[in-house]
């Protein structure tokens, strides 16, 4: 089964929750720290996560810059943790965003789909061009593995770039036409391909529209949860409550701070965060 036909599947057994592992020090509980290495805490809390939201959940995504901030203690944890998950036969994100020429681009494919850092699916930046894009294509070829780029985010200064006119149309529009032309490449039985897009749930004005015109590409929504997305506007960008993964971190990660007996029940209100998230964006369903 190719991993984007998996992935469907995962989704419409599971749900459409992405869970992100953008674990900060911050976010755990002095009990669970206590004693412990940085590399201990970090995989200590991501498995306690992890084994709460496995059945409720499709993917996890894993911000790579948390783990790097912590140096190699860091990344220990973020090893450990995508070891962890791949044993558990669940899907993965490495969330890191890599752009560079081709050469650079070969060794940044092999890095995160191959060894010690290797996931399912990897986040790319585009604007250095296609050639920053072709050397993750002979992954995708063997449909074990996907990518998600960005396309239309939902930071502040998504409109500083993202929006510039080119041939009439905003820029992103050009980028994802040459994502999608990549993409009817490797249709899977599902009807989706590898060649996945990051579209931010913040842009009302704009979602039905992207939606219809990438219908045969994956989306990886963030903005929902801290950054306070509309849920209609993230129902919008999926069909049928699927063809897309809705990221949520901090609102999950951090949920057991709203409970007075959060500290020693980490897993159990991460869990609820993420059935609550499914709930309030699926309600528009029956709208």
């Amino acid at each position: 089964m190719k991993i984007i036909d998996k992935l469907y599947d995962r989704v419409e057994k599971l749900g459409f929750v992405c869970v992100g592992l953008d674990t900060s020090m911050d976010y755990i509980p002095d009990s669970m720290k206590d004693g412990k290495s940085i590399h201990d805490a970090i995989f200590a809390y991501n498995k306690e996560i992890i084994d709460a939201t496995k059945d409720v959940c499709a993917i996890y995504k894993l911000q790579i810059a948390y783990y790097e901030s912590y140096g190699l203690e860091g990344m220990l944890a973020y090893k450990n943790t995508l070891d962890y998950l791949r044993s558990l036969d669940l899907l993965t994100i490495g969330d890191v965003k890599r752009s560079d020429i081709a050469a650079s681009a070969t060794m940044y494919a092999k890095a995160h789909f191959e060894g010690d850092f290797e996931v399912d699916f990897m986040t790319l930046n585009p604007y250095m061009g296609m050639d920053s894009i072709s050397p993750y294509l002979p992954y995708l070829e063997s449909g074990k593995k996907g990518i998600f780029v960005l396309l239309r985010t939902s930071n502040p200064g998504a409109n500083d770039f993202e929006v510039l006119k080119t041939k009439g149309e905003e820029l992103f529009y050009t980028i994802g036409d040459k994502l999608k032309e990549v993409n009817d490449n490797y249709i899977g039985e599902s009807g989706f391909g590898p060649v996945g897009l990051v579209v931010g749930a913040t842009h009302s004005e704009e979602v039905e529209k992207i939606r219809k015109r990438y219908d045969k590409m994956f989306f990886l929504i963030p903005g929902f949860g801290a950054q306070a997305a509309d849920s209609l506007n993230v129902y919008n960008l999926m069909i049928k409550l699927n063809a897309g993964v809705v990221n949520s971190s901090r609102a999950i990660l951090k949920n057991w701070m709203n409970f007075e007996d959060g500290k020693t029940n980490v897993g159990k209100y991460a869990r609820e965060k993420t059935i609550e998230t499914y709930k309030e964006i699926a309600k528009n369903a029956n709208l």
